[in-house]
């Protein structure tokens, strides 16, 4: 299972944010195992959204670009999700998931689009040359032919 984001992102990204809303309610220090289930979460809840599109191949076939994307997503999901779990949500970590979720729903019904390593694309054909909005049919050799018919 791809974790779209990591302890490391979160930290570096937002290291004043996490330690606030991940501070254990016993000790005060930081609760890493839940902020890595959260993150798992986070994750797991993108790749449910995007199935809507994208097969689980072409999830496992993202560029660099895409995972950079879908790390932010990620991100602000599991932060969303980490001052659930500790009870220490903000109007401004709501408004970051909220959007995330909507932007990721755009995805997954055609109003952008993520891109592939090797060419590929949604439903695992060979894009090649073809643009992001042309449509690609994949069938087998035609079984009647002008040839075909002229021998019977």
């Amino acid at each position: 299972m791809t974790v779209y984001a990591a302890l490391a992102d979160l930290q570096s990204r937002y290291p004043s944010e996490l330690t606030l809303l991940a501070a254990d309610e016993a000790t005060g220090l930081r609760d890493d195992a839940r902020i890595t289930l959260a993150l798992a979460d986070a994750s797991l809840e993108i790749r449910a959204i995007l199935q809507a599109r994208y097969s689980p191949a072409d999830l496992a076939s993202l560029d660099a670009g895409s995972l950079e994307l879908l790390r932010v997503y990620c991100m602000d999901i599991a932060l969303y999700r980490i001052s659930l779990s500790f009870a220490r949500s903000n109007e401004a970590i709501r408004e970051r998931y909220d959007a995330s979720i909507r932007r990721l729903e755009a995805i997954a019904a055609g109003k952008g689009a993520l891109t592939f390593t090797g060419g590929g694309g949604a439903g695992g054909a060979d894009m090649g040359s073809v643009g992001q909005n042309e449509v690609v049919l994949v069938a087998p050799e035609r079984m009647l032919s002008r040839e075909r018919l002229g021998r019977i």
